[in-house]
């Protein structure tokens, strides 16, 4: 048990501390491929994948955890991503983004925090075992994309890194913009990671590395699997309501660790401030955080479970709710932000 909460909570406080100070924020960065054009968090998350990839896919032929992708739900992986994306836009941030900002004092994360939460557990309960039940018939037989194929997973990681290093280099030559920045009020290391801005790209490389680092950590525990947030997010409710210790895995300790290591990056960088929200935002978030907990669990994981974990196993759940994880952030987007602006333009214009 004291394995379990040390690691735990040091895997998560890492991913807590490198998230926040990072801003690593996939609800802005899917927003922004469609309103901004703007593909660089994407760029940042396929390097994430790709060093995820990489390093786990070693550790499975060196015999060091082990990993079965299972059947494809592929109904629930498509309804479950699109609605996830949904929820994300209207909650501000997606499962691991409104914990770390949760840990910043963003009371709106807060109340996502606690409706994603309750619709997780709901979803893991008796009262949706039917709903449950009818999406595992729409399944397939494979998951893993290499299993599909026939095909060893080594030559599609290739594939995978290569379009990633030249999608990183194409960015990486566009012109770099200038900002206007402070004079620095730290030196050294304490101006490196409490003040200075984080780059994306190296902000993705340590999220890869953590990711590989969580899975021979819950392995060692009984949990067969890396980085999640749903179902420990769902855990730790039960666990309040219910009091059995079942309930309580690396998983929920992981959780927990992404908000002590975002409220510890937060405060150390002079972040942290309590920001209450107004009517209109607590409404988006309780919706935003019923949308999340609703598609993450019938989809089989959020954007880390699904968008970053199941992506770098090479799987078919991972990279279908990825996609469809992105168009519902578009949709969303578009009803919230673009649909509005344009009727503010066509009214001024017609002014």
């Amino acid at each position: 048990m004291l394995q379990m909460i040390l690691t735990g909570l040091l895997c998560g406080g890492l991913l807590g501390f490198v998230m926040q100070r990072g801003r690593f924020c996939l609800t802005g960065g899917f927003r922004d491929m469609y309103i901004a054009k703007n593909n660089r968090m994407f760029y940042a998350l396929l390097i994430a994948i790709a060093i995820q990839s990489v390093g786990v896919f070693a550790l499975i032929q060196a015999g060091v955890v082990r990993y079965d992708a299972g059947a494809f739900p592929w109904l629930g992986t498509v309804v479950g991503g699109y609605v996830f994306g949904l929820g994300i836009v209207l909650a501000g941030g997606c499962a691991t983004g409104t914990w770390y900002r949760a840990g910043e004092g963003l009371i709106g994360s807060w109340i996502a925090l606690v409706t994603y939460m309750l619709m997780s557990a709901i979803m893991r309960s008796p009262h949706a075992a039917g709903l449950n039940a009818m999406l595992k018939e729409y399944s397939t037989a494979h998951n893993s994309i290499p299993e599909t194929f026939s095909l060893p997973a080594w030559p599609l990681i290739a594939v995978l890194v290569v379009v990633t290093l030249w999608l990183v280099r194409r960015e990486l030559m566009k012109p770099k913009r200038k900002v206007a920045s402070l004079p620095p009020r730290r030196t050294g290391l304490a101006h490196l990671l409490f003040e200075k801005r984080w780059h994306p790209f190296v902000t993705a490389i340590l999220i890869g590395l953590i990711a590989i680092l969580a899975w021979p950590l819950s392995e060692a525990t009984g949990r067969l699997f890396g980085l999640g947030i749903t179902s420990p997010s769902a855990n730790i409710l039960q666990f309040l309501v219910v009091g059995d210790s079942k309930y309580l895995n690396w998983g929920v300790f992981l959780v927990l660790g992404i908000f002590l290591g975002s409220y510890i990056a937060a405060k150390a960088s002079r972040e942290f401030r309590v920001r209450a929200a107004d009517a209109a935002t607590t409404l988006r978030s309780v919706a935003g955080g019923l949308l999340m907990g609703f598609g993450a669990s019938i989809a089989g994981g959020c954007s880390i479970g699904n968008g970053l974990v199941m992506t770098a196993m090479l799987t078919w759940q991972g990279w279908i709710g990825l996609a469809f994880m992105i168009l519902g952030v578009w949709t969303a987007s578009w009803f919230l932000f673009v649909r509005p602006q344009r009727k503010a333009t066509l009214r001024a214009a017609a002014a």
